[in-house]
C-alpha cells in the first residue's frame, strides 16, 4: 500500500492532503433554509472518516439572491450560513480531511421563478435548454454586484475556517463570460479571449486582496466544451495558462462537455451506458500546459482507473465521488488491504437524477448514504445472538442477511431460485443497464465472506421455517409480474419471461409500460438487441417518466438509435387474435380515440405485486403479528418489541414483498430495520 498512487501525500497551497482521493464539490440537496446543517455536515464527516484526502463540499453554493438554488445548493450570500459552515469544517478537518466550499454564480443556468423571482442574468440572452430561462443581459452595475458577491461569500468561507475555496467557471457564469456560445456582447467584456476573461481576473483580483494567504483558491474549469462554436481544446489550454499567470489560483479542477441538455449533463456526470472517464485525455492535455495542480473528475468509478489518472501523470488529484457516494470509506479499506471489498459504484444514476427531479440525493445501492444521522455505513455488533431466516434472494434479502450476519446472529437464506440477485438480474439485461449487476456481484461477494447458510433452488414453506425455531423471519420474498387488466390481456407476455428468456419474441412487438421506470426501458433494449422491431406504449405524457435526466436521457439516446417508436398518452383497451398476429386497440388516454394496429406479440410491463402468501401465513405465529413500529421506523429506532423473544419469533417483510417499488426502497427496508435487531 505504500506505492499505492492513490495513497501518497499531496502539498496543495498550505494545505498537505493525505492522499490523492477527491471527492468534488456536488450539490446532495441536502440543505436546510439555504445552509448545511446536520445531516449535509454528517454526509460530509463520513467520507472524512473514512479517509479521503479532501471533501470539497457547497457544489455550486451561490453567492448572490439572483442566483437561487435549483438544485439544493447552499446559499453564502449573506452571514448566516456562517455558523453552519464552521461546524461543517470542523467536522471534515477533525477526521483528516482537506475542506474546501466550491463558490458560484449560476448565471442563466437557473430559474426566475423561483425565490426572489428576480431576473437570471447572463453574458447575453442565450437561452439554456436544460433550465430554460431567458436572462437578462447584465450591466455594468450588475457585473460589480457580482464581483462583491463572490467576495463577501469567499471571506464567509474562511472566516467559518475552510482551507480554501473552488471558483465554479464550467457552465455558470463564470464560464457564460468566457465561451462564444453564451456571450456575444461588443463591451470590455466580449470579443476577445482577454476580455472574455476580465470578469473572471477581477473576481480573482478582488477575492485575494481580502483572503491573503493561506488560503487555497482553485477554480473549475473546461478543457473542451465539445459544443459548436463552444470553447476549444486549444482555447482552453489558453484560458488556463493565463488565468495561471496572475498566480491567484493553486489548482484547476477540469472537465469537459457542454451540460446544457438533458445529454450533455448525462456526459458530465455520467450514468452506466456513457464511457469511462471519457475526459482523462482532456484533463491531460492541460496537465501537461501549466504548472499547476490538476484534479479531474468525471466517470472515475473504480480505484483501477482513478489509481491510472495518477500514475499516468494525467492528473495530480483524482474525484471519485460518486464512488464515495457508493462506499464512504474506500480510501479506508485501500489502505487496509481490503480493496476487493469496496462496494462499487455501478452508475446506477439514481443520485443526480433525484437531485435534478427536485429531491434529496441517495444512493441507488448504499441506503446509509445521506441518512447517517440514523443510519449506519459500518455495522456494529448486537449485544445478543438471534437465529435469524431470510427468504429471498435478491437485494432485500442479500442486504438483510449480510447487515443480520455482521450484527453477530446466526443467518440462514433461502432463495427458491438457482442464483442470488433476484429481479437484478433481470435488470442487468439489454445493454444500456447492464453493469447493474455489480450491485448483485457486491453483495453476494459479502455474503461469502460471512458465516451464512445459503440454499438455493429451496422453495421454502411454514413447515421448514418453523422447525428451524428462528427468533426472526425476514420475508424478502419479492413479488410477482403484475398482469394489466383489460380484453384479452391473457394473450401478453411479461416482461420477466422476455429478459429471463423463458418467452422468445420477435418480429414487431408492443410493450405497454404502465410504471415509466427503468423496467420498461431495458425491456425494449432488450428486445430490440434480439433484433425485434418495438413500439413502447405509454399513458404518460412522455415515455420512462419515472427516469431522471442523466439516466433517462441516455436511455431514449440508445432506444431510439434502436428504432423504437413511442407512443405516449396510449394504452391498450382490448387485444384479439387476428390470425398470427395481435389486434391491439390503442387508446388515446386524453381523447378517447382508439385505432387497432397489429403486431406479434404484446409485452406488459406493470410492476409487481408482492409475493407474500408465507408471509401471511406466518403472522398469527409470530410475537409481533408481522407488525412494525411505524414510528420508531421513520425515526430510525429498533421497529420490533424490545428483548429476544422467549416464545416464537419476529416477523418483518421488506422491499417489493410489501409493495412494487424499487432497489434503493428494498435496500432501505433491510438496512434501517435488520441494523437494529
Amino acid at each position: 500500500m505504500r506505492n499505492d498512487p492513490l495513497l501518497q501525500p499531496f502539498q496543495l497551497g498550505h494545505l498537505t492532503l493525505r492522499n490523492r482521493v477527491v471527492s468534488t464539490a456536488h450539490a446532495p440537496s441536502f440543505v436546510e433554509q439555504g445552509h448545511p446543517r446536520d445531516r449535509y455536515r454528517l454526509y460530509h464527516e463520513e467520507k472524512a472518516k473514512g479517509g479521503i484526502g479532501l471533501t470539497i463540499m457547497g457544489g455550486s453554493t451561490n453567492v448572490s439572491p439572483d442566483s437561487p438554488s435549483v438544485f439544493g445548493q447552499a446559499y453564502a450570500g449573506n452571514d448566516t450560513i456562517v455558523p453552519w459552515l464552521e461546524k461543517l469544517a470542523k467536522g471534515v478537518q477533525a477526521h483528516g480531511s482537506g475542506a474546501i466550499i466550491q463558490l458560484t454564480h449560476l448565471g442563466r443556468r437557473t430559474v426566475w421563478d423561483n425565490a426572489h423571482w428576480l431576473p437570471v442574468m447572463g453574458p447575453s440572452a442565450v437561452r439554456e435548454r436544460a433550465h430554460r430561462a431567458v436572462p437578462k443581459v447584465m450591466e455594468q452595475a450588475d457585473i460589480d454586484r457580482v464581483i462583491h458577491d463572490f467576495t463577501a461569500a469567499a471571506m464567509r468561507v474562511q472566516k467559518a475556517g475552510f482551507d480554501g475555496i473552488e471558483l465554479l467557471a464550467h457552465s455558470h457564469l463564470l464560464g457564460q463570460f468566457m465561451s462564444l456560445a453564451t456571450n456575444f456582447r461588443d463591451d470590455e467584456y466580449g470579443g476577445s479571449l482577454e476580455n472574455r476573461l476580465r470578469l473572471t481576473f477581477q473576481v480573482l483580483d478582488s477575492i485575494q486582496s481580502e483572503t491573503g494567504e493561506n488560503f487555497i483558491i482553485g477554480m473549475r474549469l473546461t478543457g473542451d466544451e465539445e459544443l459548436e462554436n463552444g470553447l476549444s481544446a486549444d482555447e482552453c489550454v489558453t484560458i488556463a495558462q493565463m488565468i495561471e499567470r496572475t498566480g491567484q489560483v493553486d489548482y484547476f479542477n477540469v472537465l469537459a462537455g457542454a451540460p446544457y441538455d438533458d445529454l450533455g449533463l448525462a456526459g458530465w456526470v455520467a450514468p452506466m451506458g456513457m464511457p469511462s472517464a471519457p475526459h482523462l485525455p482532456v484533463a491531460g492535455r492541460i496537465r501537461q500546459a501549466v504548472k499547476l495542480p490538476i484534479l479531474h473528475a468525471g466517470g472515475i468509478s473504480d480505484t483501477a482507473t482513478a489509481r491510472h489518472a495518477i500514475s499516468s501523470g494525467a492528473v495530480d488529484l483524482v474525484g471519485m465521488t460518486r464512488a464515495h457516494m457508493a462506499d464512504p470509506h474506500l480510501v479506508n479499506k485501500l489502505m487496509r488491504g481490503d480493496e476487493e471489498r469496496i462496494r462499487p459504484c455501478v452508475g446506477l444514476g439514481y443520485c443526480v437524477d433525484r437531485v435534478n427531479q427536485g429531491k434529496a440525493a441517495v444512493c441507488g445501492q448504499n441506503p446509509a448514504t445521506g441518512r447517517e444521522g440514523h443510519l449506519p455505513h459500518v455495522i456494529t455488533p448486537s449485544s445478543s445472538k438471534r437465529r435469524t431466516v431470510v427468504v429471498g434472494g435478491g437485494p432485500a434479502g442479500m442486504e438483510a442477511a449480510r447487515v443480520l450476519a455482521e450484527r453477530g446472529h446466526v443467518v440462514t437464506l433461502h432463495e427458491a431460485s438457482d442464483r442470488l440477485g433476484g429481479q437484478l438480474r433481470l435488470a442487468a439485461k439489454g445493454t444500456t443497464r447492464r453493469n447493474t449487476i455489480g450491485v448483485s456481484d457486491w453483495l453476494e461477494a459479502e455474503l461469502s465472506q460471512l458465516s451464512i447458510d445459503i440454499h438455493l433452488n429451496s422453495y421454502v414453506e411454514e413447515e421448514e421455517i418453523l422447525s428451524d425455531a428462528p427468533d426472526l423471519v425476514v420475508i424478502a420474498a419479492g413479488g410477482l409480474p403484475n398482469e394489466l387488466d383489460f380484453s384479452g390481456a391473457e394473450l401478453t407476455t411479461s416482461s420477466w419471461d422476455v429478459l429471463s428468456g423463458s418467452a422468445r419474441v420477435s418480429g414487431s412487438v408492443l410493450v405497454l409500460d404502465e410504471i415509466g421506470d427503468q423496467p420498461g426501458a431495458v425491456t425494449a433494449d432488450a428486445l430490440a438487441s434480439m433484433g425485434a422491431q418495438v413500439a413502447l406504449a405509454t399513458p404518460d405524457r412522455a415515455p420512462h417518466h419515472e427516469l431522471g435526466p442523466t439516466t433517462g436521457a441516455v436511455a431514449l439516446r440508445d432506444l431510439y438509435a434502436h428504432g423504437i417508436r413511442y407512443l405516449s398518452d396510449t394504452d391498450c383497451t382490448r387485444l384479439t387474435r387476428d390470425g398470427n398476429q395481435l389486434r391491439a386497440s390503442l387508446r388515446n388516454v386524453l381523447t378517447g380515440q382508439v385505432d387497432d394496429v397489429l403486431f406479434d406479440h404484446v409485452v406488459v410491463e406493470n410492476g409487481t405485486l408482492p409475493n407474500d402468501e408465507l408471509y401471511h401465513s406466518l403472522c398469527a405465529q409470530s410475537r409481533n403479528k408481522g407488525q412494525l413500529d411505524i414510528s420508531a421506523w421513520v425515526e430510525g429506532g429498533p421497529v420490533l418489541p424490545s428483548g429476544k423473544p422467549e416464545r416464537g419469533f419476529d416477523l418483518i417483510r421488506i422491499g417489493d414483498a410489501i409493495s412494487s417499488r424499487n432497489m434503493a426502497a428494498a435496500m432501505h427496508d433491510a438496512l434501517r430495520i435488520c441494523s437494529h435487531v
